[in-house]
């Protein structure tokens, strides 16, 4: 079977990891590269057109997020399958011109929301399958670090917090029910960059998404609370710890007589660690080949872009919002 041709449209910061990934992709040709800043290098167009006209089977999107929907529009016309990064665009009445067009040309389109690799989460979502920690109770995010400076057209929720939004709703394979939240700007710029949220999801769980741009430190943090312990996953690192509720009687009242929970065995499992961007490609690749592939579909990816829009209007209008 011949190779398929890919094309990378935008350079950038996260379009360069992405050419780093498509350079070395088994099965993968990387035909040529779309950016207007790059375009006298070799192997690199001023336009989606030109690459388009090179022949290519799929496209990977990392351009701003405001041209989301111009390059994707652009490539399901050509019937160009596509992996936008996230959020699949900046307007959710946008998302869903983008998601109808790529299902009416029967293509493959899917979202980079690149947290999904990540082994923790995915060793996560499979020890709460599983029925590791029971019901699950509640869902905590903690994603915060400095401004980054190649962040320009949008804020804190649709760049940053769309990756919890992601993530908490696949975990859990549960949509978003409510939010409710308060957002600041203490930077000097056009856009939020910090925001706290408290969400339900359906099943009755509450989560809560602490994100920001104002702090010195980066964290990026996921603990879900259920019945039997709390699953604890740190992205940066890709670990996971399990907390287990303590189940051993004890004979010292003043503990005996509290009626909470308990700890029990701390266990950090030992799990493998690929990179989560080159198994977001590889899923792609399947799923453009046909092969049984776990991607972000854009119909998800029109969620998340909703429920961020959600968490905006909340925090403009004071009140708890459906999406």
């Amino acid at each position: 079977m011949a190779n398929l041709r890919a094309g990378l449209i935008g350079l950038g910061v996260m379009g360069s990891h992405h050419l780093r990934v498509l350079r070395s992709m088994e099965g993968v040709d990387l035909v040529g590269v779309v950016d207007p800043y790059h375009a006298s290098s070799q192997g690199t167009y001023s336009s989606v057109r030109e690459l388009i006209d090179e022949g290519v089977d799929y496209c990977v999107v990392a351009v701003p997020t405001a041209l989301h929907e111009e390059v994707a529009l652009e490539l399901a016309d050509a019937h160009v399958h596509a992996l936008v990064e996230k959020p699949l665009t900046d307007r959710a009445e946008s998302a869903v011109r983008v998601a109808e067009a790529f299902s009416r040309a029967g293509l493959i389109g899917a979202v980079g929301h690149v947290e999904r690799y990540n082994p923790a989460l995915q060793s996560m979502r499979q020890r709460i399958r599983g029925g590791d920690v029971g019901t699950v109770f509640q869902v905590t995010t903690r994603r915060q670090g400095p401004f980054p400076a190649r962040i320009a057209d949008v804020g804190v929720v649709k760049d940053l917090a769309t990756h919890d939004l992601d993530l908490t709703s696949w975990i859990l394979d549960s949509p978003y029910q409510s939010v409710f939240a308060r957002m600041g700007h203490r930077a000097g710029r056009e856009h939020e960059d910090l925001v706290s949220v408290v969400a339900d999801l359906r099943g009755g769980v509450i989560a809560n998404h602490l994100v920001n741009w104002v702090s010195p430190f980066k964290e990026r943090i996921t603990i879900v609370n259920g019945e039997r312990g709390s699953l604890v996953a740190d992205t940066l690192s890709a670990d996971i710890t399990f907390y287990e509720n303590g189940s051993t009687p004890t004979e010292w009242d003043g503990v005996a007589n509290f009626r909470g929970v308990l700890e029990g065995d701390v266990i950090r499992y030992a799990i493998s660690k690929p990179e989560p961007l080159r198994l977001e490609h590889e899923a792609f690749r399947d799923a453009v080949l046909g092969l049984p592939a776990d991607i972000v579909t854009m119909d998800h990816g029109v969620m998340v872009t909703q429920v961020a829009e959600a968490i905006l209007q909340s925090a403009s209008t004071g009140t708890a919002v459906a999406p």
